[in-house]
């Protein structure tokens, strides 16, 4: 059943009380027996049709049904969910009317479609919102009513081994979409790329859900990609003065914070997943370094001062 074909269906059923099963094969240009197919396609979509038998029977659109046609497969309805729930996700201007957009969709579908785009619940981790275009709609689903129902999840992960766990959340995170999950064989949190994985058999056994730490899935998602098991920070904080001005420093600061402390002078403070990758974080504004803390950071200005030396090589290439 074309969709083409679907929508004229449905917009001849709705301009006409009733019609019979040869005039609407007519107009559709099909057989009298497609044209009983695709009306038992539309009442499995949801949609109720009457059908009286006879000389003189037909096909009536029920009171009720008569709204625009919105007719999707399962990988529309994952990209349309997908595509509204990221613009109310990302903090702009149209946040609310993509709320009100997906309300009103939700309303137009048939009871059967409009269960399956509920199923896709996601949240945006800090990094920014979604940009991946591989994903599979029918893995996207298949995880989101996994999260839903307390599933777990057996699937291969990209050429690695086979993993079973226990899904949690589906996370949007730069430009990515991510699961976190509780892997029994790790006893630990994990996350997963979906477009990555290859679902096998389910449903999986009964789980019960776990206190996710924070109790935020976005916040210790954001924060496992920077190192931290205790929400979104960073796990080593430092600062240090720069002898820079601080109009030049801080379109390059990122998530850190940058404060003038005199002309040609600004202390700058940031986070990284280590001491020694916080120090080279402040070595890439090219200036000189003041007055580094806490301790931790001076000690790894001392790491990476030695490094640079060995990196440097014989004196015959300088």
């Amino acid at each position: 059943m074309t969709t083409s074909r679907t929508l004229l269906l449905l917009s001849l059923l709705q301009a006409r009380r009733e019609w019979s099963g040869h005039a609407l094969a007519e107009r559709l240009a099909v057989s009298e027996r497609t044209v009983r197919r695709d009306v038992d396609r539309l009442r499995q979509l949801g949609y109720h049709i009457h059908a009286t038998r006879g000389p003189d029977g037909g096909y009536r659109l029920e009171a009720g049904s008569e709204l625009p046609p919105l007719m999707f497969d399962e990988e529309q309805i994952v990209a349309l969910a997908l595509a509204l729930r990221t613009v109310s996700l990302a903090d702009t201007k149209l946040d609310a009317a993509a709320e009100r957009a997906l309300s009103t969709v939700r309303q137009l579908m048939p009871a059967r479609l409009r269960r399956r785009m509920d199923s896709v619940e996601v949240v945006r981790a800090p990094a920014g919102a979604p940009t991946n275009g591989r994903l599979d709609a029918a893995t996207f689903l298949a995880v989101g009513a996994a999260i839903r129902e307390l599933e777990t999840l057996r699937f291969d992960y990209g050429a690695g081994a086979t993993r079973v766990v226990e899904p949690h959340g589906l996370v949007a995170h730069a430009g990515r979409w991510y699961l976190l999950a509780w892997s029994p064989a790790a006893a630990d949190w994990r996350t997963y790329r979906v477009d990555r994985m290859t679902l096998r058999d389910r449903p999986g056994t009964h789980f019960h859900r776990r206190a996710v730490p924070g109790g935020d899935v976005a916040s210790f998602v954001a924060g496992m990609f920077k190192g931290s098991r205790s929400g979104d920070r960073w796990p080593c904080r430092g600062s240090a003065v720069l002898l820079a001005e601080a109009e030049a420093v801080a379109p390059f600061v990122e998530d850190g914070s940058v404060e003038a402390i005199g002309a040609g002078r600004c202390r700058v403070t940031l986070g990284s997943w280590s001491w020694v990758g916080l120090a080279a974080g402040l070595l890439r504004f090219d200036a000189e370094l003041e007055m580094a803390s806490p301790v931790e950071l001076r000690r790894a200005f001392a790491r990476v001062a030695g490094r640079a030396v060995g990196a440097r090589g014989s004196s015959a290439l300088l």
